[in-house]
């Protein structure tokens, strides 16, 4: 029963959103967005799952995947993460998975305390191919290659997205978030959850 209160307290998001007038998803993307959805209205605790000295400020951060919001178009995950020096919580990022007319689109929501938007934000990609029931990828979109440009981030530029769950439920689910670069080959940036083991959710990220 403990697992079943979030996805309870969830229903009212889903059921207040019109049906979309969207084409049907391939099968397995189909699955995909059902697996992700079972999560809605539930929290994970995670941690950094890869080892690339680039990322070594996130090493011992706890972390907390939240599905936020959730709707027949779009899947809102708040992405918290604990301060280095323990002092609190930057709750600065979201992550948006939304059906569109050609297939699943992620999109990175970044904010100030203030709630006000980073100038990088909205940047991502959609899906090329039909992936799996447990695996998307997000390749990095014209959008996003003219933000990076602007904003002198050359190394984003081949940036692609992965998103890995299992359904809630389905015993020893894990969700994973990761970031890789078709230009640089050693780049691996990977965030693991427990999503079998739900949490109390934290406090609505920056904005939200």
């Amino acid at each position: 029963m403990r697992k079943l209160l979030p996805l309870l307290a969830a229903l009212p998001l889903a059921a207040c959103a019109s049906t979309p007038d969207l084409p049907a998803l391939p099968q397995t993307q189909q699955a995909f967005w059902d697996a992700l959805q079972s999560h809605c209205g539930n929290a994970y605790r995670g941690e950094l799952a890869s080892s690339d000295e680039r990322d070594k400020d996130w090493q011992g951060r706890a972390m907390i995947a939240h599905w936020a919001e959730c709707s027949e178009t779009r899947t809102a995950i708040a992405f918290h993460v604990e301060e280095a020096d323990g002092s609190g919580w930057d709750r600065s990022r979201t992550w948006l998975v939304t059906r569109t007319s050609e297939g699943l689109r992620l999109k990175h929501d970044h904010r100030h305390e203030d709630g006000e938007e980073d100038a990088v934000t909205q940047y991502g990609g959609d899906t090329l191919s039909a992936g799996t029931a447990r695996v998307q990828d997000f390749p990095v979109d014209a959008y996003s290659i003219a933000m990076f440009e602007r904003e002198g981030l050359d190394a984003s530029l081949t940036n692609v997205w992965r998103i890995e769950l299992d359904p809630a439920g389905s015993g020893n689910a894990r969700f994973a978030y990761q970031l890789t670069r078709r230009n640089d080959p050693t780049r691996l940036f990977r965030v693991e959850f427990d999503a079998d083991e739900p949490i109390a959710p934290p406090p609505a990220a920056w904005g939200w």
